[in-house]
This record gives C-alpha cells, sequence and structure tokens, in this order.
C-alpha cells in the first residue's frame, strides 16, 4: 500500500526505530490513507491528531513485537 514506508523492525533496521524514523512512517500512512500530502488549514488538526496516533501505535507495536529467534525487544534492552 505505502511503498515509501519502510520496515522498522529488525533485522531490516539494524538499531531501534527512532522517533522520527517512526514519525515518518506515520505521516506517509496518513497521507496515504487520506488522499492528501498536505492537509487544508481546516483538516490540519485532525490531520496531526491522526499522525500522532498512528505514531503513538507503531512505537507500541514496535516496543512489543518479538521478532522470531531474537527474543522480545524489551528483553534486549
Amino acid at each position: 500500500m505505502c511503498r515509501s514506508i519502510k520496515t522498522l523492525r529488525p533485522p531490516a533496521l539494524p538499531e531501534e526505530a527512532t522517533e522520527e524514523e517512526i514519525r515518518a512512517a506515520a505521516l506517509q500512512y496518513v497521507r496515504k490513507v487520506s488522499g492528501f500530502r498536505a492537509p487544508a488549514a481546516h483538516n490540519r488538526e485532525v490531520f496531526e491528531r491522526a499522525v500522532d496516533a498512528v505514531a503513538e501505535a507503531t512505537a507500541e507495536l514496535l516496543s512489543d513485537l518479538q521478532v522470531r529467534g531474537q527474543g522480545s525487544r524489551q528483553a534486549a534492552s
């Protein structure tokens, strides 16, 4: 669906994804789903809330995700 969103988990990404990488992926997702590269002024707040929500869900997913053969990411910390 969103070809410009890269995989943010090991082994595709050797180190933990940064907040900036997570937000960039969330922005690409919201752009794709909404059909807007940049929202109009009257939609800016809801657009930004969506990006924040997707970024938060992505960060939670990545922190809880278990990659086969690597155990949980929290255990590696």
